[in-house]
């Protein structure tokens, strides 16, 4: 299989002769082999592992993100990436980095959405006016 992650504005890696994915959705792990049917997942945060023959098994902490299969090309398009060697380093950059950035973004998407009530509110106030 050929391997891409694609990050927003960079390719993370490109990798050719993969010989097996294991991502994370959601729903648990599932796992890619060369020959299976072509697919399109929603991937959750988590640790992405794959093997080559002159690498072994990499791991990568992976943001949330698409993954999708079509005949040997696997296309994963993830909002942030880190690479490492160590597990236990890579499950703490998952819980300080894509987990915390999550609770942010909420807590800006609430602070929007409060925005956006109180100036639909006012606009509807003041066509009343009118």
């Amino acid at each position: 299989m050929h391997l891409k992650i694609l990050l927003p504005f960079e390719i993370f890696t490109d990798k050719p002769d993969v010989l097996r994915i294991v991502a994370e959705t959601n729903d648990g792990s599932f796992g890619l082999l060369p020959n299976r049917l072509d697919c399109v997942a929603a991937l959750a945060p988590g640790i992405l592992a794959y093997e080559t023959k002159e690498e072994g098994t990499v791991y990568i902490a992976i943001d949330e993100g698409v993954l999708v299969k079509a005949g040997s090309d696997v296309l994963i398009s993830v909002r942030q990436a880190i690479g490492g060697t160590d597990l236990s380093q890579l499950h703490d950059a998952i819980k300080r980095e894509f987990l915390t950035f999550d609770e942010q973004e909420k807590q800006v998407r609430t602070a929007v959405a409060k925005m956006e009530s109180g100036l639909i509110g006012r606009l509807a106030e003041f066509q009343d006016e009118r």
